[in-house]
């Protein structure tokens, strides 16, 4: 075995609806660099390139095209996302915005309240490919054609898929919102009609052919050639808006981030229109207001601020929060000032009403297709990044010959003007509907700096818990000191404004009980049972050694890398 190879350590990890009392996330060491995400193949993609003289964002590029074979439900190349970059110690990361916009012909009011999130309307102009292809002419090292090779041959060879592969294959095909769509029943469904079982490969040659598009033509393949061409023609049979000159339009931008300082550590965010980096700034400048510490992170007043921070957040989300191309965005959301007025006004001894706080906004009457990874290597440079299809499965649109799946992005609008209700929906102004807008995005790629050098990578998916998850693992190792691997087993704590209910991941009740307890006392509405989407997969330094730690949270499949 040669020195590489008996460098190379790969650690794979499981779980399946386990409590958090039993969660063990697997860790990975590395001297030279890690890879962290939901897919075997993929981490594996990506680690190849560090290997070969790559990286972080070469095999950032090779894990997420790697990801758009293996995990069909969110890995994508018809979607959009972030890609947080630290280019290495000293230097100021960066945001790559690919997220997708409203085709030209979309207007305000194209979709009544109560149409269906599937199907060709709902889908927004992907990003993906743009924003990868920005990421690796700016900072990759390795030539494109060799990023993509790995997805090519995942994609003709097929891959082993995992028992939650298997699962989420079987239910989505099931379902009745996908028994009309014939090309996604084809492409994913069994040739003997037989369930999909772990263990059993899955081959996807025309998504080969795509990829190999791609490797030879670059994006432009995808926006500008034969594959765009595909895409029209799928929009033009199915009712749908993107053009060929929507894709001809559309372009990454290099952003950047939304810089906050916790505790001595400067915490980096994905710029609008993601709301991740704003909401997490502003929650983290609260919290800095308070001596959670000395309380413990299980104390029902810890628990108690973090509901109430999460509330005042998350409603000043909903209040202003949109592509920031399109609205102006208030300064004062990013002001440790304007973050200490809103601590000050939280009762330390019972809850607000979420609708208390919210007088300007009148109320009308009564997924996880995101996946997150994270690249560290050995120079300093480090990937944080987020992409999504909206839906597990986006809008089950697969482009017809091509083999892949578009996203439902044009759901993360706000749909109607003014309809703001206690069910979570909202029709603030910032996010309605317009022609080239990118829709608000919970998505929240963090990298976290100290004196500049690298500290942690984390995010995840999960809709609108997303902001939380990645806060809570933020905040239990800033404030809470915890190990990189607690943080990310620790139960997760989750309030949105509206609904106006906290909701407590499914947690060894004995443990947990008395908090709870303590957590209604106060008034809250509390659901302890939640299940919270999410997979928080992160890298952080250990400061003893020096050394990259990698840890695959393990909610759903997770597969860290490292050598």
């Amino acid at each position: 075995m040669n020195k590489t190879y008996a460098a190379l350590l790969l650690v794979l990890v499981f779980g399946f609806g386990i409590h958090a009392e039993e969660r063990n996330p697997q860790v990975v060491r590395a001297k030279h660099g890690v890879v962290v995400g939901v897919s075997q193949p993929g981490s594996e993609a990506g680690l190849k390139m560090l290997q070969r003289g790559g990286n972080s964002v070469d095999a950032a590029v090779a894990t997420a095209l790697a990801m758009a074979v293996t995990v069909p439900e969110a890995g994508n190349i018809g979607g959009g996302g972030f890609m947080m970059i630290l280019p290495g110690p000293g230097k100021p990361p960066v945001c790559i915005e690919y997220r997708e916009t409203a085709p030209a012909a979309a207007t305000e009011n194209m979709f009544p309240l109560n149409h269906t999130r599937f199907g060709h309307r709902v889908v927004g102009v992907p990003g993906t490919l743009r924003g990868l292809e920005l990421a690796h002419k700016k900072y990759g090292k390795l030539p494109w054609k060799q990023l993509v090779v790995p997805a090519v041959q995942l994609a003709r060879d097929g891959f082993e898929i995992d028992a939650f592969t298997a699962k989420s294959l079987n239910k989505v095909l099931a379902g009745s919102a996908t028994k009309r769509f014939a090309e996604f029943q084809r492409v994913f469904g069994k040739e003997d009609k037989k369930p999909w079982a772990k263990g059993d490969r899955l081959i996807q040659p025309d998504l080969a052919k795509t990829f190999q598009l791609i490797a030879d033509q670059g994006a432009d393949a995808f926006y500008r050639g034969r594959i765009a061409g595909w895409i029209a023609e799928e929009m033009q049979a199915g009712g749908g808006l993107i053009t060929k000159q929507d894709l001809a339009n559309y372009e990454a931008k290099l952003r950047r981030p939304i810089k906050t300082s916790y505790r001595g550590y400067d915490v980096f965010g994905a710029a609008l229109p993601s709301s991740g980096g704003t909401t997490m700034g502003l929650m983290l400048n609260m919290l800095e207001n308070f001596e959670l510490r000395k309380q413990n992170r299980w104390s029902p007043a810890t628990a108690h601020i973090m509901i109430e921070v999460m509330r005042r957040a998350y409603l000043d989300r909903a209040r202003h929060l949109g592509d920031a191309d399109f609205v102006k965005i208030p300064e004062q959301l990013y002001s440790k000032q304007y973050a200490q007025q809103l601590a000050k006004s939280i009762d330390l001894n019972k809850e607000t009403r979420s609708e208390y706080l919210a007088r300007d906004i009148p109320l009308a009457d009564e997924s996880p297709s995101t996946t997150h990874f994270s690249v560290a290597d050995s120079s300093g440079m480090a990937v944080s990044n987020t992409y999504t299809l909206e839906f597990s499965y986006g809008s089950r649109v697969v482009v017809r010959g091509a083999g892949f799946l578009l996203n439902n992005e044009m759901g993360d609008f706000n749909w109607k003007r003014g309809h703001t209700d206690r069910k979570g929906r909202i029709g603030t102004k910032a996010n309605l509907i317009q022609p080239g807008k990118r829709m608000l995005s919970s998505q929240t790629p963090t990298l976290v700096t100290k004196d500049g050098k690298f500290y942690m990578a984390t995010g995840s998916p999960g809709g609108r818990t997303i902001i939380n998850t990645a806060l809570g693992v933020v905040l239990n190792r800033l404030e809470f000191g915890m190990s990189l691997k607690d943080a990310v087993a620790a139960p997760r704590l989750h309030h949105q404004w509206f609904p106006d209910v906290a909701r407590f991941e499914d947690v060894e009740e004995a443990k947990f009980a008395p908090l709870v307890q303590q957590i209604k006392a106060r008034g809250h509405q509390l659901n302890d049972k939640a299940y919270i989407q999410g997979d928080a997969h992160s890298i952080g330094v250990d400061e003893k050694t020096g050394r990259l730690i990698g840890v695959a949270d393990d909610r759903r499949s997770g597969f860290a890398a490292g050598y």
